[in-house]
């Protein structure tokens, strides 16, 4: 239910911009897919998650043909019908992340309505990852 979800993926000549490098909407596709497979696996029910917001997406280093990137999410802060998720993406197996970002995701019913799914995090978990959920705060406060 908690545990990190993790893809991984080949840069391919098709994934590539005009300056050779990864092109930031793929790579932004990427995080955000690996974020809300992480939603769903808390609910349970994928076809009740919908993205609302993307709090940013920082680019600290590119990626070019041939490179494997691991882009890595988890629940960083859940709410009534929300879920913040943290997502990170390496090259190489690097230590440090080249992208990093969150999103929240809602749950809807079939009419598009939110509902709420009556989940929390332990305060073992928030503790082990309290420094995503801090940042979860601050960028669920600032909306």
């Amino acid at each position: 239910m908690l545990k990190e979800t993790v893809i991984s993926h080949l840069i391919k000549p098709e994934d590539l911009q005009h300056h050779g490098t990864l092109f930031a909407g793929r790579m932004a596709d990427w995080l955000i897919e690996t974020c809300f497979i992480a939603a769903c696996r808390l609910v349970g029910k994928p076809e009740d998650v919908v993205c609302v917001q993307i709090h940013g997406i920082n680019f600290n280093k590119p990626a070019t043909s041939g490179d494997i990137i691991e882009v890595k999410a988890r629940i960083a802060l859940v709410g009534v019908t929300s879920i913040t998720v943290h997502g990170q993406a390496f090259n190489n197996e690097e230590k440090a992340p080249s992208v990093t970002g969150m999103a929240t995701f809602v749950t809807v019913d079939k009419g598009g309505k939110p509902y709420a799914y009556g989940l929390s995090l332990p305060e073992e978990y928030i503790a082990q990852n309290r420094e995503i959920y801090e940042e979860a705060l601050k960028v669920r406060g600032s909306r």
